[in-house]
């Protein structure tokens, strides 16, 4: 399955013209639709995506099917979430894209997920449009395009404000049109989502063959990889877990440390650079913080 890290890699794979900004694109659906791939295969990508379709045809696939009703429709993607399509090149409305990079950057998006929850969850849901809504959202597209289109140096703070008046829409439309019940039950699923490719993330991290660095310690290390913000990684795990982020991530440290103790001939130095640690001293610090024991002390103890 292809896996588009950028938005670049993304509009070169489906045959569209490169964006202005690496972190940050908008299209028209018309400018698209002479050159795009009309039938894609399954991929992921790891930016976010809002659209409004107010006329065309086709099927896409992200979560489950969304066979687009009549009418004006705004439709959503999120990181990682399995997309494909069999679209008729007719399609009209506009669609934009931003990166994790944008939200670094943006004073307003920095609790993005918090804010806009429906932006977590593992389904696209179409939400349609009345005649008398769809006058608005073009209008912020259309605005949002004509800055893109002439970057001047304050076009970054116009064009997230506007986002944040389209993302602050889409929320209306999602409370009007699912249930608490619903939302509950997406948000819930989401959240566990998370928290085990969080999970699985920090297992892999440590594995021999993996590229790891003194970073794989840190929150905001699996937070990048995940696409999300630290802060909503550590409020999610948090929720479900009743731990933090940072203390699932030592725990799997210390109980690595242990079994290298136990288990292998390796020098305390040789375990501390094998679990990504600065320096001896830093691993046997860590170590006895959490155990009230040096490296070397457990594994005496456990030795008698």
């Amino acid at each position: 399955m292809q896996h588009f890290k950028t938005i670049s890699s993304y509009c070169k794979a489906i045959q569209i013209s490169p964006p202005k900004q690496s972190y940050f694109d908008i299209r028209s659906f018309e400018e698209n639709m002479p050159t795009v791939i009309a039938k894609i295969e399954p991929f992921k990508h790891e930016f976010y995506a809002i659209a409004i379709k107010v006329e065309g045809s086709g099927k896409a696939i992200s979560g489950h099917h969304i066979n687009f009703p009549e009418g004006a429709t705004v439709f959503f993607n999120s990181p990682f979430q399995i997309i494909s399509w069999d679209i008729v090149p007719d399609w009209k409305g506009y669609y934009l894209m931003f990166s994790k990079e944008f939200i670094t950057k943006s004073k307003h998006l920095q609790e993005l997920l918090a804010d806009f929850p429906f932006l977590k969850i593992d389904k696209s849901i179409p939400f349609e449009v009345q005649p008398d809504e769809v006058s608005k959202l073009l209008a912020i597209y259309e605005a949002i395009y004509e800055e893109q289109q002439h970057l001047q140096q304050d076009s970054s703070q116009i064009i997230e404000t506007q986002v944040l008046v389209l993302l602050s829409f889409v929320k209306r439309f999602f409370t009007q049109q699912v249930t608490k019940e619903d939302a509950a039950r997406a948000f819930r699923k989401a959240d566990v989502h998370l928290l085990s490719r969080f999970q699985t993330l920090i297992e892999t991290s440590f594995y021999e063959t993996s590229l790891g660095t003194k970073k794989t310690h840190s929150t905001s290390f699996y937070a990048d990889l995940l696409a999300i913000h630290p802060n909503h990684l550590n409020a999610t795990v948090k929720s479900i877990t009743g731990h933090t982020a940072k203390q699932h991530i030592n725990q799997h440290i210390l109980q690595l440390a242990k079994s290298r103790l136990l288990q292998t001939q390796m020098s305390v130095k040789e375990i501390a650079y094998s679990l990504y640690f600065d320096s001896p001293n830093n691993f046997s610090s860590f170590f006895k913080k959490l155990t009230d024991q040096t490296p070397n002390t457990f594994r005496k103890s456990q030795a008698l």
